[in-house]
């Protein structure tokens, strides 16, 4: 199992962060097995892009509600992590309450 669960949708409440309050928090590791997902679907394309980043954060952005961490962007990053065989990847960690 790679994820914790495969999840659809987003059961936290919405937290109204942009782009630049993504920034200002630190990345961290995060076990891709703690994760569960907000998507239950990958665009194909966006997980071969050789450069999917060009246009985005450069870390995933990972929710902790409720004791648990929800992937809310960058489910291509944790695949392509998992196809690497790592366990962990590196995440924007947001600590709603």
């Amino acid at each position: 199992m790679i994820f914790k669960r495969v999840g659809e949708g987003r059961p936290y409440p919405a937290h109204g962060y942009v782009q630049r309050q993504w920034a200002a928090i630190a990345p961290q590791q995060i076990r891709l097995d703690q994760l569960v997902t907000t998507k239950s679907t990958l665009d194909l394309e966006q997980l071969l892009e050789e450069d999917s980043t060009f246009y985005g954060d450069l870390f995933a952005h990972v929710i902790h509600w409720n004791g648990d961490y929800y992937l809310e962007d960058g489910l291509h990053r944790a695949l392509r992590a998992a196809l690497q065989q790592r366990q962990t990847m590196h995440a924007r960690v947001l600590e709603l309450k």
